[in-house]
């Protein structure tokens, strides 16, 4: 039984940090590649970033240079890094495992940036 287990999200003031990280189980972590979405009030679900099993990493325009996700496949882990949080940046964020044309998704994270 595959799980994705989010953690790290919570209440932070415009321009602080916060580090989701999510814990993999029940998957060969490493052949996998993991992703961060988000889902804001009223939005649809969006891809915030994605790193495949070879390490390559891509960021949406909106994070760029404030986000940066990273994996250790030694822990089954991948991680988001969030710098210089905007009031936008609030939303549920979600872990995603990607192989194929299969999909496993997390519980999902608050995230809640305030002006």
């Amino acid at each position: 039984q595959v799980q994705l287990v989010e953690s790290g999200g919570g209440l932070v003031q415009a321009g602080g940090s916060l580090r989701l990280s999510c814990a993999a189980s029940g998957l060969m972590f490493s052949i996998w590649d993991m992703a961060w979405y988000r889902q804001g009030p009223g939005k649809q679900r969006e891809l915030v970033a994605e790193i495949t099993s070879s390490n390559s990493a891509n960021y949406a325009d909106s994070v760029k240079g404030r986000f940066t996700i990273s994996r250790d496949n030694a822990k089954n882990t991948v991680c988001l890094q969030m710098n210089s949080l905007r009031p936008e940046d609030t939303a549920v964020y979600y872990c995603a495992a990607k192989l194929s044309s299969r999909v496993y998704w997390g519980q999902g994270t608050q995230v809640t940036v305030s002006s």
